[in-house]
């Protein structure tokens, strides 16, 4: 019989999976898998629904991150309505936006990967979470809570609501920003900032402790995709996509939104809800490539904002051109929160801020349209059809759990080949097999979406584990 390891459910992320480990009859790991075993059905049951409604329609997919959602289906639906919209509206969506990645990096940095990073992956599994983080590091856990009230607070004031808001419109935004609003959130930045740069102290001063994790945590060679300006700039709300080999060597420089389908292809898996996206020019399954925040700081050249961008060089001067382990993405992620914090504070010191021209309209213009933004966990795509009344006739979305999916379940065959034996299991073997799927902090709620037939797999087993029937799609 094969002898299997399953880790059901994952912890600490956002949405469902589980992980099946098969072993050999020596124990040593042979064969390992990532399941997601939920489905959305956004793209079908918006069939037939008007455009505009599409932004607060797919905000409803993620309770946390749905920010992303309303950016990327408004670009797409922008360019539905081939308009450009106003620049007081374009940097309105970008302090959103900004506001949408502090949050979210604070929420994954320390309410999800801390009880790791602070107790110890073989820490007491019952004390190893948030409570416990709170009782042995208050202070930082404290941080930990006003860097993601900071972020909250940010996108309650410009849009009226911490979650699906609904000021962000096909066009802009529905209302401008109030001049009170802007004064409170540049004087609640400060301390953020502080925190910011005292947690990237603190995590920088404790990195040599992971030696081994650092090692085995995903640390194989990939491409890597990320928003970049036209100098080669960090980007997370608006740019064109540039990929990089493992190598640090640019393959593709300027994606635009339109063109994302010459380069990213889509595999169904068996297994799995989640689709697997793959670079084309190479094909599936050796087309792998990662987004998120490890992946923009490798493919971008700068950050664009002072202090980020010393933490950038001291990042890369620490671990190369190209930094490969997945075990970095926390340390990117508290890179990319303090650049957040500094680009709002750009944004808001800008006088036309509080302009009041924030929304262009018009009609159906083109009978389709590509949104492309950096949602917190990568690269997210929103892509439409519609008829000539508006009416959606097709839609397919590509969230960044989606575009990491490869490059996940790698990284769980890597860590659990290393940690993993199975003559004499211990827990903390299983929690790094799962700490390295929290290390890309996967939106799972996100990121299951059909296009076309869905692999589907079913199998009837004896009792001995022999295949009796199996029924393929």
């Amino acid at each position: 019989m094969t002898k299997k390891i399953i880790i059901d459910p994952v912890t600490r992320i956002e949405g469902h999976a589980k992980i099946t480990i098969q072993l050999n009859d020596d124990g040593k790991v042979a064969k390992t898998q990532l399941h997601v075993t939920q489905l959305r059905g956004f793209e079908k049951f918006t069939e037939g629904r008007p455009y505009y409604e599409m932004p607060s329609i797919t905000a409803r997919i993620c309770g946390i991150c749905p920010v992303s959602h309303l950016l990327a289906s408004a670009k797409a639906c922008d360019a539905i309505m081939s308009v450009a919209i106003p620049d007081t509206a374009f940097k309105l969506r970008e302090v959103l936006h900004c506001g949408q990645f502090v949050q979210s990096h604070a929420l994954s940095f320390f309410h999800l990967s801390a009880p790791d990073l602070l107790l110890g992956f073989d820490s007491d599994p019952a004390a190893r979470n948030v409570i416990g983080v709170l009782e042995k590091h208050p202070e930082l856990a404290r941080d930990g809570i006003a860097l993601r009230k900071f972020g909250q607070r940010i996108i309650e004031g410009l849009a009226k609501e911490r979650i699906h808001p609904s000021w962000i419109v096909p066009g802009g935004v529905n209302a401008p920003l109030a001049p009170e609003i802007r004064d409170r959130i540049l004087a609640e930045l400060p301390q953020a900032k502080a925190i910011a740069k005292r947690t990237l102290g603190m995590f920088k001063g404790v990195l040599d402790t992971f030696a081994e994790e650092i090692e085995h945590f995903g640390n194989t060679p990939t491409m890597y995709a990320g928003l970049v300006d036209a100098e080669g700039g960090l980007q997370f709300y608006d740019g064109v996509l540039r990929f990089r080999d493992a190598d640090g060597k640019t393959v593709v420089e300027g994606m635009r939104a339109r063109d994302y389908a010459r380069y990213i292809g889509e595999a169904s898996l068996a297994y799995s809800y989640l689709k697997a996206p793959y670079y084309k020019p190479i094909g599936y399954p050796g087309g792998i490539y990662r987004v998120g925040p490890l992946a923009r700081l490798n493919a971008a050249d700068r950050c664009g904002t002072p202090e980020a961008d010393a933490e950038f060089a001291a990042f890369h001067q620490r671990y190369g051109a190209v930094v490969q382990s997945s075990f970095h993405f926390h340390y990117a992620r508290l890179i990319e929160a303090l650049h957040a914090i500094e680009k709002i504070e750009l944004l808001l010191g800008d006088p036309g801020i509080l302009d009041t021209h924030v929304r262009a309209r018009a009609g159906v213009n083109s009978p389709e349209g590509v949104g492309m933004i950096e949602a917190p966990r990568g690269v997210l795509i929103h892509h439409y059809k519609v008829d000539e009344t508006g009416a959606m006739k097709w839609a397919n979305l590509i969230v960044a759990t989606g575009h990491n999916n490869l490059a996940m379940n790698r990284s769980i065959d890597q860590v659990s080949r290393h940690f993993i034996d199975g003559t004499k299991l211990q827990e903390g073997m299983l929690n790094r097999v799962s700490a390295v799927v929290r290390a890309y902090d996967p939106c799972l709620s996100c990121s299951t979406h059909a296009d076309g037939s869905i692999a589907l797999q079913i199998q009837l087993l004896a009792p001995d584990g022999a295949l009796l029937d199996e029924l393929r799609n």
